[in-house]
C-alpha cells in the first residue's frame, strides 16, 4: 500500500510541473496554444496543408496577434491567457498521419 502513494504524488508533481513549465513558457500569456509555437519543417508543413479552413484562419489570427503584441511589448489581460487545461493539440491528429504517410513511402522506396 505505501509503495503506491509515490507513485500518485509523483503522477501529481509531474503534472503541476507541467503546468509550471507551461506558464513560464510564456506564449499563452501572447494568446498562442502549443501547436502555433512548432516549428514548421517539412512535416508540419504538410499538416498545417491539411487542417480545416476555420482552424488553419484561427491559428493565423493567433499568431498575427501574438506578432503585434510582442511589437508593442505587451501581454494580453489574464483572463485571455490561453490555459493549459484548455490548450488542446490541434496539429496532433493530422501531424500523426504525415509522419506516418512519410514513413510508408520511405519504406517503399527501401524495396
Amino acid at each position: 500500500m505505501a509503495a503506491r502513494a509515490p507513485a500518485a504524488t509523483g503522477g501529481r508533481l509531474l503534472e503541476r510541473f507541467r503546468k509550471w513549465y507551461y506558464n513560464a513558457a510564456g506564449f499563452n500569456k501572447l494568446g498562442l496554444m502549443r501547436d502555433d509555437t512548432l516549428y514548421e519543417d517539412e512535416d508540419v508543413k504538410e499538416a498545417l496543408k491539411r487542417l480545416p479552413e476555420d482552424m488553419y484562419y484561427e491559428r493565423l489570427f493567433r499568431i498575427k496577434r501574438a506578432i503585434d503584441l510582442t511589437m508593442r511589448q505587451q501581454i494580453l489581460p489574464k483572463e485571455q491567457w490561453v490555459k493549459y487545461e484548455e490548450d488542446k493539440y490541434y496539429l496532433e491528429p493530422y501531424l500523426k498521419e504525415v509522419i506516418r504517410e512519410r514513413r510508408e513511402k520511405e519504406e517503399w522506396a527501401k524495396k
